[in-house]
């Protein structure tokens, strides 16, 4: 029995339904459709694809995946850190009304959007990646320190100036987003991370998060996605698991640096487990992100990643960005690399299809 009709039984066929009972009617369809689409194939993502690529910046129109495959991705990533700051661009250097705009023109295209944050460390105002300080979590909770700005912090987020709210069509439409906040967080390497608080402030940073946002600001177009990094077995997985009523999509973010862990052996181990998981709390699941840096194997899509995929019932999957001012930091196709015939294969083939944009049905209805 296939996930969709396996979790339809399960469920005594009601119709699943986000973390969010007034979600968009558009944010409850992708919702579904997140489940339905593990059926047909896995869609292939890219962070920050139509915002500038391997050798090129702001070029309108242009996608490193488009360009080696003829489609777009499927799952557009974007990246909010430095909106908690008033920023007016994104700790990338790419300005967030170019990000709004892009970012509604692929859902006006019928792609998925999915959004990233790293906001700053709220202690020290260092970036994200500051894990020195074990308090900044807890100082950020209500009664800590921080946490009026961290209040301020998630109006930004929310304000209809700043972001989320201004994400609607010409129709007025609000455009669904998957919001992918404290993620990586089984690692230490930001300042959320498992080595900096405990389960239950991570849990309750989480909470508090998404009732905020949700409750308080009336964002309603979001669908919250938990992503560690690296675990060791479900017990790990699901430690700082805030509960099935405050997530929506089940997710892994785990990049191949074979000099620390087998790709294949490694990557089999955790989806499936994530596979597992996602039918036993009823959750759409995908691989949130992860990548080769260089890409220095030339058939890694089709010798590495589509191995590990096949089979496990992922909604999509997800390589990280290719710098356009960084030569060597680059994690998906383009035009030229050495790879780019391995990503054409990855991309035709039928044991594991692997879904672009135009190959979508209607997600939002």
């Amino acid at each position: 029995m296939d996930f969709w009709r396996a979790f339809s039984a399960a469920c005594s066929d009601t119709t699943p339904l986000p973390a969010d009972p007034q979600a968009t009617p558009e944010t409850q369809a992708l919702y579904r459709n997140l489940f339905r689409i593990a059926d047909e194939g896995v869609m292939f993502g890219h962070q920050d694809d139509a915002l500038y690529g391997h050798d090129w910046k702001y070029e309108e129109g242009r996608s490193d995946v488009r360009e080696c495959c003829g489609d777009y991705p499927a799952v557009f990533g974007w990246e909010l850190g430095g909106l908690e700051t008033g920023a007016d661009r994104s700790i990338d250097d790419v300005p967030f009304a170019e990000i709004t705009r892009l970012l509604c023109a692929a859902y006006g295209r019928g792609a998925v959007n999915t959004v990233s944050w790293h906001p700053q460390n709220p202690e020290s105002g260092a970036s994200a990646w500051d894990g020195k300080t074990s308090t900044a979590v807890s100082s950020i909770l209500p009664g800590g320190a921080n946490h009026a700005q961290f209040r301020l912090w998630l109006d930004r987020l929310a304000g209809f100036f700043a972001f989320m709210l201004s994400l609607r069509t010409d129709a007025g439409e609000y455009v669904p987003v998957l919001f992918r906040p404290f993620h990586e967080h089984t690692g230490s390497g930001f300042w959320w991370g498992e080595a900096q608080c405990t389960p239950d402030e991570y849990k309750a940073l989480w909470r508090f998060t998404v009732e905020y946002l949700r409750d308080v600001k009336g964002v309603h177009n979001l669908l919250y996605v938990y992503s560690p990094d690296l675990y060791r077995d479900a017990e790990h997985y699901t430690e700082r698991y805030p509960g099935d009523e405050w997530v929506d999509v089940l997710g892994l973010d785990a990049y191949h640096r074979p000099q620390d862990w087998d790709f294949l052996s490694g990557g089999e181990r955790m989806l499936s487990t994530l596979q597992r998981l996602g039918h036993e709390h009823g959750k759409p699941t995908a691989f949130t992100e992860t990548g080769l840096e260089g890409i220095p194997d030339t058939a890694w899509w089709t010798r590495r990643l589509l191995p590990v995929i096949r089979g496990k019932g992922l909604s999509y999957v997800l390589v990280w960005r290719n710098a356009h001012d960084r030569p060597t930091h680059f994690f998906g196709p383009w035009h030229g690399h050495a790879s780019e015939p391995d990503f054409r294969k990855f991309a035709a083939n039928r044991e594991q299809p692997v879904l672009f944009e135009s190959q979508l049905p209607d997600m939002y209805h």
